[in-house]
């Protein structure tokens, strides 16, 4: 039964902006063959090895139609893979055109801040309907895809914990390195909520309890990945969740440890992150094209595992995949910030040149001159792994690198349209700061304002070209 929580007594009270579960997609499965109907899935029905083999078949499809490996060596559970990595599917996934995809996720943002839709909690669910007993988690599928890697690796699996002090959940994705029968190592990054959680837990002696859900819904996902910025220590973010699929979203009370785990979950571990342990991790396939190196990191100790029946073994591959997985959630927590500081802000984009994480283009509507440097400023502040932001005008296509290449060519001056910000915080994995401090750089792409009319752009009529009889 479902605790009777004020949530569900007034759910129809909460406004929604998103449908998942309408659409059958509240969980992976349903996913799948929603993408299967529209021809968008390609399968791998010839068995791979995970080791290397695995990873290096899904990058023939990279950017294109996710992939379901149907026969995985060693495994009797297939594999899907590339579910973010190209953002018109995603889209249509979210039922949304892909030029709104941010937008969206912003809107379930600011939806659950002004009132949010909170999860409920029951007493079984899919993710359960098998519990082992004493099993080897080296058994799972999980796949070893760059070359010099140093394991198995759970790279798209949601990390729920508690505040030890308020008992507020938190969801994040963090790389985990499969190490023994019950053991794995992690990295947390600095600033992220989990890693505050498990420091106040580590001051005390204690452990920091956890479980790692595989195989979860995209909503689920989005709201793991939400900026600390827009998601406040103090609240739930898996609320987010609910506001995308359309009602709140189930969670199920784990077997071994205090903290729940996600309903329609495929796979669940139920673990906690022990104190004062470091083991090695790591290389590791890191956002920034880079290893990772080896270094003692945190340890995973896992004190039960539940799945369900038939489960599909999910995993995120390097590249497109995590820039869009992060990128698009940060895209909507930055223009959520901005415009709401700087309102002639129209649109932000996270480039895959920049690692979906470093690199920023904003398009503006200019009404008044040196508003574009402001910004540039509240952009690197909205986000502090940034390091570089163009901000161009309304009449440029921000997703075609081309076109803003033009406005850079055209429009930007360097020795007047360049703002340098040496000793600043940014991303500690990108190998290019010393520690995560580096320098940042804005470039002012935009037209003068009030625009001269050797600055108005060529344009042409705009035509229907389905009036016209066509022989190609």
């Amino acid at each position: 039964m479902a605790k009777k929580t004020s949530s569900t007594k007034r759910r129809r009270r909460f406004h929604v902006c998103g449908d998942l579960s309408k659409r059958g997609m509240s969980d992976l499965n349903g996913v799948i063959d929603f993408l299967s109907n529209r021809h968008q899935l390609a399968r791998v029905k010839t068995e791979v090895d995970p080791r290397f083999e695995l990873g290096a078949v899904a990058y023939k499809f990279h950017g294109n139609k996710p992939v379901l490996f149907e026969s995985v060596k060693g495994s009797r559970w297939p594999v899907f893979a590339g579910l973010y990595w190209n953002r018109g599917i995603l889209a249509d996934v979210f039922g949304v055109p892909e030029t709104r995809l941010s937008f969206h996720f912003a809107e379930a943002v600011a939806e659950w801040r002004a009132s949010p839709l909170h999860p409920v909690v029951m007493d079984s669910a899919p993710c359960q309907e098998i519990v082992e007993k004493n099993w080897d988690i080296r058994k799972l599928p999980a796949p070893q895809v760059g070359t010099e890697e140093g394991g198995q690796y759970l790279t798209s699996s949601v990390v729920i914990a508690k505040d030890p002090d308020t008992g507020v959940r938190n969801a994040s994705i963090m790389r985990c390195m499969i190490t023994g029968r019950d053991r794995l190592t992690c990295l947390m990054d600095i600033g992220r909520h989990l890693r505050d959680y498990y420091e106040r837990a580590e001051a005390r002696g204690k452990s920091l309890e956890i479980t790692i859900n595989n195989g979860v819904d995209p909503a689920v996902h989005i709201a793991s990945v939400v900026p600390a910025v827009a998601a406040p220590i103090g609240l739930d973010e898996l609320g987010i969740a609910s506001h995308l699929l359309g009602e709140p979203l189930t969670l199920v009370k784990a077997k071994t440890v205090g903290v729940e785990a996600v309903g329609t979950a495929q796979f669940v571990l139920e673990a906690e992150l022990l104190p004062k342990v470091r083991e090695p991790e790591g290389p590791a396939a890191e956002v920034t094209g880079y290893y990772a190196q080896k270094d003692d990191r945190w340890v995973i100790r896992v004190k039960g595992v539940t799945r369900r029946k038939n489960p599909i073994w999910h995993t995120i591959i390097p590249g497109r995949e995590v820039y869009n997985a992060v990128g698009l959630m940060a895209e909507a927590s930055i223009f959520r910030s901005i415009s709401n500081q700087v309102p002639v802000v129209k649109d932000v984009v996270l480039t895959y040149g920049g690692c979906g994480f470093y690199h920023a283009v904003v398009q503006v509507e200019k009404n008044i001159e040196g508003i574009q440097r402001n910004v540039i400023l509240a952009t690197f502040a909205s986000f502090p792994p940034l390091k570089q932001v163009v901000v161009v005008d309304s009449d440029v296509n921000i997703r075609d690198p081309q076109d803003v290449e033009w406005a850079l060519a055209t429009r930007f001056r360097p020795d007047r349209d360049i703002i340098l910000i040496p000793d600043a915080r940014g991303h500690e994995l990108n190998p290019v700061t010393n520690d995560g401090i580096g320098c940042k750089i804005g470039f002012d792409a935009t037209a003068p304002y009030p625009r001269p009319v050797n600055f108005n752009r060529f344009k042409v009529r705009e035509v229907d070209i389905d009036d016209y009889e066509i022989e190609q």
